[in-house]
Parts: C-alpha cells; sequence; structure tokens
C-alpha cells in the first residue's frame, strides 16, 4: 500500500527485527513493483531495531513520514522509538501511529505477565505518558485520529486487569522546524490530494472541506505550513481580511482517547465538536 502512495519517485525502507519477516518481504519487491507499473523498485527491507534504526543505516533527517501499526508498545524503550523517530524525519515530518493506550500507567506486576504482553496489553504506554514523551523529545503535542476501546473477554485476565482501561488509538506527531513562523488564522483545502479531493480528515478534531476556510490556532497553522501539506492550503494570517469570531478560535481539541472512544460509542460529535457546526454563530 505504501509503495503505491509514494508512488515511482517516492521510497519506502520497511524494518523488522526478524530475518524471517524480511526475507519474505524481499521475495514480493519486485510483483509490487510489476503490479504498480514502476520501472524500479521503490521499496526496500532490513533487518534493525526501532529503538536504533542508525545501526540499519537510516541517516537523520531523511524520511517524510515514519508509520507504525501496533508495534510500540511491544518495545521496552518507547522514548527511544520516538527519539528515533524524530532523529530520522525531515522537519515537517510526522509519525503517524495505531497502538494500544491505557487510562493509566500499567502496574510493574502487570508487565511481567507473558499473556498480557502477547496480547499488546501490559506493554501499553498510558495516553497522558505519550504526550509527555512528545513534549520531552522535541515533537508537537499529539494530534488524536481514531479511538475505540479494546474489551478482554476472559474473566481471569479481566480480574488481574482490575479498573484498567485500553483503547486501540491513532496519533500524530510533527517534527516542527525551531524557526517556523508562529501564527493563527484561517486555512483553505484546495482539494489537491488525491483521493480526498472534497475534504480531507486530518484528526479528530479537524475535517478540511475543500474550497472553505477554516480556522486554526497557532500549532495546527505551523504543521500545515512546514509538513507535506503546505502546497494543499491557502493560508490567511488574522488581520489580513480576515477576523473569524471568537467562537471558531476558541475550539475545544480532544485529546483524550478515552473521551473520544466514550462518544463513538454514543451519539456522533457535531461536526468539528466546535460552535462552527450546524447552529454554530460562524
Amino acid at each position: 500500500m505504501l509503495s503505491k502512495l509514494v508512488g515511482p519517485k517516492g521510497h519506502v525502507t520497511g524494518v523488522d527485527m526478524t530475518d524471517e519477516q524480511v526475507e519474505i518481504s524481499r521475495k514480493y519487491i519486485d510483483y509490487h513493483m510489476e503490479k504498480f507499473g514502476y520501472s524500479e523498485p521503490n521499496t526496500t527491507f532490513v533487518n534493525g531495531y526501532i529503538e536504533n534504526l542508525k545501526i540499519s543505516g537510516i541517516d537523520d533527517q531523511s524520511y517524510d513520514i515514519v508509520i507504525s501499526n501496533c508495534v510500540i508498545n511491544l518495545s521496552p524503550d518507547k522514548r527511544s522509538v520516538l527519539r528515533e523517530a524524530y532523529r530520522v524525519l525531515k522537519d515537517g515530518g510526522e509519525i503517524y501511529f495505531s497502538d494500544v493506550y491505557s487510562n493509566k500507567p500499567v502496574p510493574e506486576e502487570l508487565k511481567q505477565n507473558k499473556v498480557l504482553w502477547g496480547e499488546c496489553i501490559s506493554g501499553a504506554l498510558s495516553w497522558s505518558e505519550l504526550y509527555l514523551i512528545a513534549e520531552e523529545i522535541g515533537f508537537s503535542p499529539p494530534r488524536l485520529v481514531t479511538s475505540s476501546y479494546i474489551t478482554v473477554n476472559n474473566k481471569e485476565l479481566e480480574d488481574i486487569i482490575g479498573d484498567l482501561k485500553f483503547v486501540s488509538a491513532t496519533f500524530r506527531l510533527f517534527k516542527l522546524p525551531e524557526d517556523s513562523v508562529k501564527e493563527k488564522g484561517m486555512v483553505i483545502y484546495n482539494g489537491g490530494i488525491t483521493g480526498c479531493e472534497d475534504e480531507i480528515q486530518f484528526d479528530t478534531n479537524f475535517t478540511f472541506k475543500e474550497g472553505e476556510a477554516t480556522s486554526v490556532d497557532e500549532e495546527l497553522w505551523r504543521i500545515l505550513k512546514t509538513s507535506r501539506f503546505s502546497d494543499e492550503f491557502l493560508f490567511q494570517p488574522l488581520g489580513k481580511g480576515n477576523s473569524p469570531r471568537q467562537c471558531c478560535i476558541e475550539k475545544v481539541i480532544i485529546k483524550d482517547p478515552f473521551r473520544l472512544a466514550d462518544d463513538q460509542k454514543n451519539l456522533p460529535l457535531p461536526a468539528n465538536n466546535s460552535c462552527c457546526g450546524p447552529k454554530g454563530c460562524c
């Protein structure tokens, strides 16, 4: 999928700690090259550990995006994983990843439970820890994309877990240039992303519709302005012909994946979860 998304001029590097997975992946390089009509492969698979990508030959500031799907929770050193992602990302790059999170820190005795570890439960970070680690390393605050509850259908394991709760959540963290301008205002999506011509869901809080002006704060402005999305938006700083009403600026942002998971079980949120919905003041 990633090979297709990046196109013939892009490149994908897959990393796995096991020789078997790397060898299996390499067997399909030519298959996907031919399937997508490329003249040469755009994928490479290497052995390595996500805690130390340098030993796999991955250089500083060499990638636009790092993607992971339910792997980081299996690492005993999650700080090193995120620190390595930060190192290899270019300015404006992001790590986009799904993983398991708890509502509070998992006790040490649960981390030693091999069954829970194998179920991707006992290795989970608490969601608040993710925010702290991201800030410590230098990432922008995590942006929540999706979240849903994980149920443990085993009475014995439920008793061990107690009042701990778990969600499967997707976050995106951006590496922003230190000298990027802090500004807020309105942005207009131009519909130029293939497959998202009418709208693009950036995260659970923001869906940008083609041709519509949306008020954004300094953080999101910097993300859109310095990332691969910069050519997909028209930027209108405040004070230059636009003055969105205060109610739209003070948008309530959902950061807690458990709140989002609760909302998913109940009624859907209003558009963008703000007063700019159907009955908003704008």
